[in-house]
């Protein structure tokens, strides 16, 4: 049990009971997620609200979702939610010490999570959100097209940007996590586990897929290959409890994918231009030249099907 004072009034943990820290990240606002450790010898993870737009939204997936979902999230021990973004926190379950390094296994084990969780039949959930933190797919196709003078430099990508505005997009919804990407999944002693519910929404089952296996993260780097994002595709269909036709649904990830990975592209080449930006310049880099060579493999999936 923890104690009732652990966190104060002014959503600050109460120092005295606290044996010592570890600071695991710092949100967008600022506010860091912690592990503590108590006088008892036990440790749990201190998660204050990191992004002030997302005001009790994790807390509502792990109430109104999640208790459907396999069981690969940290439970949640205790929380507070206030109108004042500063008053507001959860406290998670300790999992230990969590691995975040690029894995086939790990890879191959969170499209099939991703497809468990996909089959869940919608009707069984209401107030979902309809969107997430990034446009959809069709605002980013639009994006694209507007600023494809950006891109035609690039001569890989030109045959796909002459055939984008004929992409038509699946209508398949399914419950996503909503920034499925690298750091928010995680190897520990007790298997897979995936974190950070607080953008689920409703979406393209191709959501989560992409950014399992082609968002490329500036603090998460990856390597994956043709064969590996085919293997991915396989797992997630033989997973997902509907029936698909295989070389229809791998066709339309890939146009998705590209799409994408071209407006991250826009996004990165701004950022790379801006004089204050989140990420380091080496690490924009880095995400740039991965996009990069996914991209060139999509395009080449695309002229393939």
């Amino acid at each position: 049990m923890l104690p009732d004072n652990i966190v104060l009034e002014n959503g600050r943990l109460n120092e005295q009971l606290i044996a010592g820290k570890d600071i695991l990240y710092k949100g967008n606002n600022g506010r860091l997620v912690e592990r503590i450790y108590l006088f008892d010898g036990k440790s749990y993870i201190f998660k204050p609200l990191t992004n002030n737009a997302q005001l009790g939204k994790e807390i509502w997936v792990y109430e109104q979702l999640l208790p459907y979902f396999p069981a690969v999230f940290p439970k949640m021990i205790s929380y507070r939610i206030s109108e004042n973004p500063d008053l507001s926190w959860m406290i998670l379950e300790d999992l230990g010490p969590l691995s975040h390094a690029f894995s086939k296994d790990s890879t191959l084990a969170v499209v099939r999570l991703a497809a468990e969780w996909h089959s869940l039949p919608l009707e069984r959930f209401v107030g979902v959100p309809l969107i997430g933190m990034k446009p959809r797919i069709e605002e980013m196709a639009a994006e694209v097209l507007a600023n494809k003078d950006e891109l035609v430099r690039y001569p890989f990508l030109q045959p796909v940007l002459a055939v984008l505005d004929q992409f038509q997009f699946s209508h398949v919804q399914v419950i996503s996590h909503g920034d499925l990407h690298q750091g928010n999944f995680a190897l520990t002693a007790r298997g897979l586990v995936v974190l950070d519910w607080e953008h689920a929404h409703i979406n393209l089952p191709y959501w989560d897929l992409y950014h399992a296996l082609d968002l490329a993260h500036p603090d998460f780097p990856r390597e994956i290959t043709p064969s590996l994002r085919e293997e991915a595709l396989d797992a997630y269909l033989a997973q997902a409890e509907r029936a698909e036709d295989r070389g229809l649904f791998k066709k339309k990830y890939y146009q998705f994918a590209a799409v994408f990975s071209m407006w991250m592209l826009l996004l990165i080449e701004r950022d790379l231009k801006a004089d204050e930006v989140k990420w380091t310049k080496v690490k924009l880099k880095r995400q740039q030249v991965e996009v990069l060579q996914g991209l060139e493999q999509l395009c080449d999936g695309i002229l393939k099907s």
